[in-house]
């Protein structure tokens, strides 16, 4: 690993500087020796100094975007080649693929969540909250403990009637005209009102009794009936914890009853900040890749078993090809964000095109087989990358 005298650099690396053994393991070194063959420590003998950080810092820059603009030639001009190259060894030009991929990850979603101002849905989801104010004689008389009590599901019923009786330029007229209107839509179905007036009013009368009466049910329906309770109570007491749960109501430590009270949370909070929870999932993508990936490459490997290559040399070609997606994706977003206009269909189309060309030159296979195995796996990857965020989804709307 020695560097030869034509290669050596300035400052700390000079030939004055250079020892005969390592300071790090006391490896025997000749003057010649850059760094050391046994630790890979600098041969140096030189105390630092700041401008020795300082020279070192922009060296590593200067390195790593020459490695940066080859990759990127490679990849944007000769589809296929440069994961050819890679796994033949041929890898001190090109920047590591997996921490390339992450970076373009990271730099993709932080321009997509500038671009997309998801914090505006917070501000929506704050006006659609119904009002009950006393412009809306219906909401005082029905919903603040009078005809319906404190049911929860029939003030929401109410209140979008109301919004429809307010169209209708009916929200004038006299308290009692107002219910003869909602009853002929159905809103008071007689005994759904009685049986939802009577359990919010027990629920919310002695939490205590009623969420003992809960402990012995099982099963999702039992699940559901606890995040029912705790919605209740989370929106009315502005509970912060599940301790505070258990000390108000006397709430258990079954391991069924923390998830009801955690999902419920959750789910008022995804309700309450839509946009704020949609910038939390999306911060989540660039690791949900770096499973999903290696997923998929067990599908490539299947479709290439009779090919030399192995299954690692598989996942390099996907994360190139992933990492170049994420290239032309950038490319869209900074365009119509500078002219105003949507260009993502024509990025991902050349995309396709790419793809195509970069499978026929790594895999060195004719035309009719490539586009089978092309149209074979672009079908699992779009079942798999919706199942994936599906699931992304759902896992976040209960953990958020």
């Amino acid at each position: 690993m020695g560097n030869k005298p034509s290669l050596i650099s300035k400052g700390r690396y000079e030939l004055k500087f250079r020892g005969n053994k390592c300071l790090n393991c006391e490896h025997p070194l000749d003057i010649s020796d850059k760094y050391c063959p046994n630790c890979s420590q600098a041969n140096s003998t030189k105390k630092l100094v700041l401008k020795d950080f300082w020279d070192e810092f922009f060296s590593s820059l200067i390195n790593y975007d020459s490695k940066l603009l080859k990759t990127l030639y490679a990849m944007l001009l000769r589809p296929g080649t440069i994961t050819k190259h890679y796994v033949e060894g041929k890898r001190i030009t090109y920047t590591n693929p997996f921490r390339f991929l992450l970076s373009l990850a990271f730099l993709y979603l932080l321009l997509f969540s500038y671009n997309n101002n998801f914090s505006n849905w917070d501000k929506a989801a704050e006006k659609l909250k119904p009002n009950m104010t006393s412009d809306n004689p219906i909401s005082l008389d029905l919903v603040s403990g009078g005809v319906l009590g404190d049911s929860t599901k029939i003030k929401e019923q109410v209140s979008q009637s109301l919004k429809e009786m307010d169209s209708m330029g009916l929200t004038d007229v006299p308290a009692s005209k107002q219910i003869q209107y909602l009853d002929s839509l159905g809103v008071f179905n007689g005994q759904f009102v009685e049986n939802e007036a009577r359990k919010d009013s027990i629920m919310l009368a002695d939490p205590k009794t009623y969420f003992k009466k809960l402990k012995n049910k099982s099963g999702v329906g039992g699940l559901v009936s606890k995040m029912e309770f705790f919605s209740n109570m989370i929106q009315r007491d502005s509970l912060t914890n599940y301790e505070e749960a258990q000390r108000e109501y006397g709430v258990d430590g079954a391991l069924s009853s923390r998830i009801a009270y955690s999902s419920t949370s959750s789910l008022l909070r995804v309700i309450k900040e839509p946009g704020s929870f949609v910038n939390a999932t999306i911060a989540k993508l660039p690791f949900v890749i770096f499973f999903f990936l290696p997923l998929f490459t067990v599908f490539i490997w299947m479709v290439y078993i009779r090919k030399k290559y192995t299954y690692t040399d598989h996942l390099i070609f996907s994360f190139h090809n992933q990492s170049l997606l994420f290239i032309l994706l950038i490319l869209s977003l900074i365009i119509d964000s500078i002219f105003k206009t949507s260009s993502a269909a024509i990025f991902l189309l050349i995309f396709s095109f790419y793809l195509y060309k970069a499978m026929r030159r790594f895999y060195g296979q004719g035309r009719f087989k490539t586009i089978v195995k092309y149209i074979f796996l672009n079908t699992i990857f779009a079942f798999l990358a919706l199942f994936v965020l599906i699931g992304l989804f759902t896992g976040s709307v209960f953990t958020y």
